[in-house]
């Protein structure tokens, strides 16, 4: 967590090598990032983020896109229904076959969130990124989304990137960034006993949630 600009999706970035850092070093498994062949990095991660990348396409082979082209009907079903999208998919007039057009522009931004979430649940990589994934949408989508993330998350390392302090209260550990540099770490509960920036972020969000 952070303020806008602290970083965050900057250092999730560097992971996934969208980016190389010129200091420092990253490890997976103890291996620095460069010395890692990229598709085989990258398969260790799934993105789900506010930015949704849909094709002119089929509903399903949005899903099951590139490395998963090969996925079943079966397979594909299962994790739209994991990602609570079935219920929309059985309206649409020829179902997963439905052409959803460029940037999946006949489908609202929650549907479109939930097929980036079918897309993750199917790739079922063993690290996963969720990058403000719930932040643009309003309170009944997000339901559903949360809902579909809890489905994702299960089993698997995270790393949530969000505004919403409420999304992340539960994680195991949480960073605070401020300026690219890491302030704070630790628990829900032990960086609200710290009283630093985490709190006051906490008790901005608590006063605007009461006010509304």
């Amino acid at each position: 967590v952070g303020k806008s600009g602290s970083g965050k999706t900057t250092l999730v970035n560097l992971l996934v090598r969208f980016h190389d850092y010129s200091q420092g070093e990253i490890r997976l498994d103890g291996i620095p990032l460069p010395d890692i062949r990229l598709a085989d990095l990258r398969h260790q991660f799934a993105y789900v983020g506010q930015e949704i990348v849909l094709f002119n396409d089929t509903l399903r082979n949005n899903i099951a896109y590139g490395a998963l082209r090969t996925a079943s009907l079966e397979q594909v079903t299962a994790a739209a229904g994991a990602a609570h999208a079935l219920e929309f998919i059985h309206q649409l007039p020829q179902g997963f076959d439905t052409l959803i057009g460029e940037d999946g522009v006949l489908l609202s931004g929650g549907q479109r969130q939930r097929i980036a979430i079918a897309r993750a649940i199917l790739a079922d990589a063993p690290v996963l990124i969720l990058d403000e994934a719930t932040s643009a949408l309003d309170s009944e989508s997000e339901h559903h989304i949360q809902s579909a993330l809890d489905n994702l998350l299960r089993g698997r390392t995270t790393f949530l990137i969000a505004h919403r302090l409420s999304t992340i209260e539960n994680a195991d550990l949480i960073l605070v960034l401020d300026q690219g540099r890491l302030v704070e770490s630790g628990t829900h509960a032990e960086l609200l006993a710290a009283q630093g920036q985490y709190a006051h972020l906490h008790a901005l969000q608590f006063h605007e949630h009461e006010t509304v």
